[in-house]
């Protein structure tokens, strides 16, 4: 199989510049499903801190944006969101859910991006170390072994994405999809059809997840407010963020992914 080893400013800036507002659409259209299978499973409030994020930049003349979170009694942090300039190649797209306390269930993580080429990533987030909780291991990761093999091995256009970033590689989890792609119609039916399988089973998991004793769950959302900061501001691809709106916006584009400015309570 073949690996990707550039940084994303290194794949835009490598690429002819090519209009990619189709693909953004397609991208969006597939979020917009996934996101209202969720928000028919959960109760959720938009946070009014990211309401002055519902649009900024000026596309499609320039670079912009739009970014949403949201919470609930299940649910600490979700995010919904786009970021780029599609008519000159770019753009960035999130899905992320961030669990609360009550179980212990993995975070839901899914981005696209298009640079002009395809990139996905999604992965079921652990919520403990599991080297040492086999239990775990064996409840949400083991059983997808057999079916992450085969996305590899049978889909020879699909290329492993190695980020530059030591702590981004540790994030991901041993059956975490990460691969760029040539832009086809086929291949983002596939990403497609993986992202749906994927928040199915993670809805499932849900609705059959035990509950976290009431002493264990202070600890436990420290843990995850940390993970989810730690990810959010490490991301190497912030530095396109600066490149279109400068860091004041960046800076506060990142701690809308984490919470970081979050008016509404924590679950």
């Amino acid at each position: 199989m073949k690996e990707t080893l550039r940084h994303v400013e290194q794949m835009l800036d490598e690429s002819p510049v090519i209009d990619v507002t189709e693909t953004l659409h397609r991208y969006e259209s597939i979020l917009t499903g996934l996101k209202a299978k969720i928000d028919a499973r959960f109760e959720l409030s938009r946070d009014p801190s990211t309401e002055a994020l519902e649009s900024y930049g000026n596309p499609p003349e320039s670079p912009g944006g739009r970014l949403a979170a949201y919470s609930g009694p299940e649910v600490d942090w979700m995010v919904h969101s786009w970021l780029g300039d599609p008519t000159a190649g770019f753009a960035n797209l999130h899905l992320t859910v961030w669990l609360g306390p009550h179980i212990r269930v993995p975070h839901l993580g899914i981005a696209l991006l298009v640079w002009p080429e395809g990139w996905f990533y999604v992965d079921s987030v652990p919520r403990t170390n599991l080297l040492a909780d086999g239990a775990y291991y064996d409840a949400y990761y083991g059983p997808l072994d057999e079916a992450w093999l085969a996305v590899r091995e049978e889909n020879p256009e699909l290329e492993w994405f190695t980020s530059r970033a030591g702590f981004i590689r540790a994030s991901l989890s041993p059956t975490a999809h990460c691969y760029s792609f040539p832009r086809s119609e086929k291949n983002i039916d596939l990403v497609e059809r993986l992202l749906d399988e994927h928040v199915d089973r993670w809805l499932g998991w849900v609705d059959e997840a035990a509950p976290v004793p009431g002493e264990e769950r202070a600890a436990l959302a420290a843990a995850d407010l940390a993970a989810r900061r730690n990810i959010a501001e490490r991301d190497p691809a912030n530095v396109m963020g600066v490149r279109y709106f400068g860091e004041e916006t960046t800076d506060r584009l990142v701690r809308a992914l984490w919470g970081g400015d979050r008016e509404l309570p924590r679950p």
